[in-house]
């Protein structure tokens, strides 16, 4: 057996078992500075590498000459350098569809929890501090029935509208590159630019990948041009928002409220102004963090590289044209 996988995050024991049938398998449960010169030299003879997050780019590809194959074990590729893979032919694979609907149940989650303030006032009720009857300064604002802008309205956002519309009567309004007509027939969305988006809907919830195009598209000026009764909701990636200008909308009361899976710096700076505020709702990225997905994910980027192991077509190959200057 001389192909080998490189396994650097935590995955269930059926999905080593798995590839261990099709490969000899490495596997680092977590990736750490202690274990970063074993992690490189065992590189150096592998054909595989299963995992996320990790920036794979042209300094890392220099350690590995014989990668052949990035199973990516995530939906978003922003960590992968496709330019540089697509240079030297290395396949390049990601997890989408297996994610959606865990994706837009923690997304609602955000919705409901900003909304209602939840957060907030379940601490409030833990510090012992509910000895009277509620009064309108812990009011909250009704989803239901509201509007609902999705920027991305890509597998993820028509899962978020499935519920936003069937669920809660909410009107949908989106922005994407180009019409979905089958959206808009299906939810009764309404297609339209960025700016009329921001002006015209009460929650707003950005889910676009992180590219050159999308990186700090949302800032203080578009956030100016949403409600002041509007609440913001990130669930795509931390830098396709301007961080510095989120909190200053937050402050000058240009928005109501915010709710965050992402950040600019994963984990959060614990210095941060957003951690202190009471009408921003923080979540550590747990968009499918669930046992059930994440096994779902983590067995589906396996079976992508057993895929290209085996000389079969991969599922969800990422393809990408090669840049010419």
């Amino acid at each position: 057996m001389s192909e080998k996988i490189i396994v650097y995050r935590k995955v269930d024991e059926q999905v080593l078992n798995y590839l261990r049938e099709y490969a000899e398998v490495v596997y680092f449960e977590k990736l750490t500075p202690e274990n970063m010169d074993e992690f490189y030299s065992e590189l150096e003879t592998t054909t595989v590498l299963l995992g996320s997050l990790l920036k794979i780019d042209e300094s890392l590809l220099n350690k590995a000459p014989n990668l052949k194959m990035v199973a990516n074990s995530s939906v978003g590729y922003d960590n992968l350098d496709l330019q540089a893979l697509k240079s030297r032919g290395i396949i390049a694979s990601n997890t989408p569809e297996v994610l959606n609907e865990t994706v837009a149940d923690t997304i609602f989650g955000l919705i409901l929890s900003t909304a209602r303030r939840m957060p907030e006032l379940v601490q409030w009720v833990k510090n012992g501090e509910w000895n009277e009857n509620l009064t309108e300064e812990y009011f909250g604002v009704d989803v239901h029935h509201k509007k609902l802008g999705i920027i991305g309205m890509g597998r993820i956002g028509q899962t978020l509208a499935q519920r936003a519309h069937f669920g809660f009567g909410m009107d949908i309004y989106y922005h994407n590159r180009s019409r979905n007509l089958e959206v808009e027939e299906r939810f009764n969305a309404t297609f339209c630019s960025l700016d009329d988006l921001l002006q015209e809907v009460d929650f707003v919830c950005l889910l676009t990948p992180l590219t050159k195009e999308t990186e700090k598209m949302m800032g203080y000026e578009q956030f100016k041009k949403m409600k002041p009764s509007a609440i913001f909701i990130n669930a795509s990636r931390g830098k396709t928002v301007d961080e510095e200008g989120l909190i200053q909308a937050l402050q000058d009361g240009e928005i109501l409220a915010a709710g965050l899976d992402v950040y600019e710096k994963e984990p959060v700076d614990k210095n941060s102004p957003l951690l202190s505020m009471k009408n921003v709702v923080t979540l550590p990225h747990i968009g499918s963090a669930t046992s059930e997905t994440r096994l779902k994910m983590t067995m589906l980027a396996a079976q992508n590289a057993v895929a290209y192991l085996t000389g079969k077509e991969i599922p969800t190959e990422i393809k990408v044209k090669l840049e010419t200057h």
